[in-house]
Order: C-alpha cells, then sequence, then structure tokens
C-alpha cells in the first residue's frame, strides 16, 4: 500500500469541532469466500482505513457464524496493533457474560503496555446470562483502572478508556455511572438512540466528560443505484438471518435475482431505517443530523458487503467527503 501523508487522525482539515469517522468491522464472511478471506480483508481494510484518517476501529465478536468471522476481537486488536500505528483499536466488543473479568482485563492491560494509548476496551452484554453482569463490569473496571495498567485518561477518552455497547435500557445509564463511554448501535434500535444518551448523560458520574460514539450501518457508491443495490443485499441477508438462515452476505447480484417471500420482504421492511445508503453526499447530510440528535461527535459506519474492494470504496468515499483525511491513498487487496 502506497499513502500520501493524511491529516493527524480524526480531524477534518484541522477542524476539532469536526465529526470524527471510525470502522465498526465484524469481519463479513461474503458470498463465495471463506472465513480467512474475511479475516484477511479485515486486516487490509484496517490499514486502509488509518490511511485515510479514521480515529479509530473496532472488532466484534460472533460466535458459530457463517456471517462472520471474528470470534476473538481481542486477538484481531493485537494482529491490528501491530499492522497501524496511529489508529486506534479495540474490541467493540468482548461479549463479558462469556469470560471472567480478570481474565478479560488482563489481555486487555498487555495489549495497552505494549501499545500505550492505543487501545480501546469495547464491552457487551450479551453471549450469555445478563445476571452479574453489573458486578462483572465492576470487576473488570477496577481491574482496568489499577495503577500500572497502562490507564490513560486522554482529552475526551473515557476512564481506563473503557465504552460499553448498547442499544438502550440499562446500559447507557451503567456506563455513564462508571464514566464509562457509551457506543450507541443505531442499526439495532434507531429510534431508542436519543433517549438512551439522555439516560447516559443523566447519570454521568461527577467529574467525567461525556464520550458518545454513534454506530451506524451504513454504505455509499458514488452510483446510487449501486449504493441501493448494497443496502438491498444487506436487507436480504438481515431478513434471511431473522428467518432462521445464517449465511455468508450475498453479492448485488444475487440480491437482484432473488425471489423475496412474503416474509422475507417483512423483514426487510422492518430493518430499511437500519441501513443508510446513497451518494457521499446524502450519507453525509443523514450522518451529520444523526450525529446532532445523539450529540456525538464521532460516527462508527458498519458496512456489510459481499466484495471487500466495495467496502473499502465505501469507507474512501465517507472519509473524502468528510474531510478527515487526505483520502488519496491506493489499496493492496490481499
Amino acid at each position: 500500500m502506497t499513502t500520501t501523508h493524511p491529516l493527524p487522525v480524526g480531524t477534518a482539515h484541522g477542524d476539532p469541532a469536526a465529526i470524527r469517522l471510525s470502522v465498526l468491522d465484524q469481519s463479513p464472511i461474503g458470498e463465495g469466500r471463506s472465513a480467512a478471506d474475511a479475516l484477511r480483508a479485515t486486516v487490509t481494510l484496517a490499514e486502509y482505513a488509518e490511511a485515510l484518517g479514521y480515529h479509530r476501529y473496532w472488532l466484534a465478536e460472533h460466535h458459530e457464524s457463517r456471517s462472520f468471522a471474528g470470534t476473538a476481537p481481542e486477538v484481531l486488536t493485537g494482529l491490528l496493533l501491530r499492522s497501524t500505528a496511529r489508529m486506534r483499536v479495540g474490541t467493540g466488543g468482548i461479549l463479558l457474560p462469556r469470560y471472567d473479568p480478570d481474565k478479560a482485563a488482563e489481555t486487555m492491560t498487555l495489549l495497552r503496555r505494549l501499545h500505550p494509548g492505543r487501545v480501546d476496551v469495547g464491552i457487551a452484554r450479551g453471549g450469555g446470562p445478563s445476571a452479574g453482569f453489573d458486578d462483572k463490569l465492576q470487576r473488570l473496571y477496577q481491574r482496568l483502572t489499577e495503577p500500572g495498567t497502562g490507564a490513560t485518561a486522554d482529552a475526551g477518552e473515557p476512564v481506563g478508556n473503557l465504552w460499553l455497547l448498547g442499544a438502550g435500557g440499562s446500559t447507557a445509564p451503567l456506563a455513564g455511572r462508571l464514566g464509562a463511554g457509551y457506543a450507541f448501535g443505531h442499526f439495532f434500535a434507531p429510534r431508542n438512540g436519543p433517549t438512551a444518551v439522555a439516560e447516559y448523560r443523566g447519570h454521568l458520574r461527577a467529574g467525567s466528560s461525556p464520550s458518545t460514539v454513534l454506530a451506524v450501518r451504513a454504505v455509499t457508491a458514488e452510483d446510487p443505484r449501486h449504493a441501493a443495490a448494497l443496502a438491498q443485499a444487506m436487507l436480504l441477508w438481515r431478513a434471511r438471518k431473522d428467518l432462521g438462515h445464517d449465511g455468508p452476505i450475498p453479492t448485488p447480484a444475487t440480491a437482484a435475482r432473488h425471489i423475496w417471500t412474503p416474509e422475507e420482504r417483512a423483514q426487510a421492511a422492518m430493518h430499511r431505517p437500519t441501513v443508510l445508503h446513497g451518494t457521499p453526499e446524502q450519507l453525509h447530510l443523514r450522518l451529520t443530523y444523526l450525529a446532532r440528535a445523539h450529540q456525538a461527535t464521532e460516527i462508527m459506519i458498519n458496512t456489510l458487503a459481499a466484495s471487500p474492494e466495495d467496502r473499502m470504496a465505501s469507507y474512501e468515499l465517507l472519509a473524502a467527503r468528510f474531510r478527515i483525511g487526505s483520502a488519496q491513498v491506493t489499496p493492496a487487496l490481499t
């Protein structure tokens, strides 16, 4: 990969008040591709996102999935920290109900010692029984903020670089009480966002600064018809998953040929508000509006596409429209 020299990560040509863009990567497995292909595409996309000027890059956790290859976000975090130089990298998120909080804290502390000031610890409630989650989270927080663990209080970042991921409910006030950051999953519950963020801010621990990230599923292309086709493929994947068919992300051609059942159409209609698409200009307007509505200065983009090239092109177009960096890079696809 060859690059020019982008501006400092997270800035928009020197404007500190501008919206930051980040990446939430689920390591999607595209139709006709393998899990290994998906993981290699994640590494390439992370390197490309840094060159474009994205602020942070989070890795999701999924298990026994034919759609996503990322089963161990802490392992991928370590790998991507080695293959990037400036961008923040982290888990988005560790499914804490599945794990011992001490072990999770030790793993992330090890990464922070190796890469100080660059590691985010994103935690999610899913993946197991929710009973005892609050206690596990409190234990994790204590371990992450112990002296000598590499905990930082960088400007604009939450205490210990700890983030809670949620879609409303009890996670938002819990994040506030801890002084953690709050990442709202718009693509899970698009209508809950402003209320959830208000709950987070209303419970924010004294002395803490609010840190809010808005996670949005979106795709763009210079041709609006291609953007719509990519969105339709995402909706077909989501509809079929809801109905018990957990498969790879279909190509736009497959989605165009598909004969939709009434049940699939109903599921797609329900999820349509969660998949934003259009030209870069159209998405810039919609994402800017959403950021303001959620009092967020950072948007984390999640793009699912069968083709790594389509994903990379979408992230490049958004970087250029939001002016987060030079956006003049040549990707090295693998």
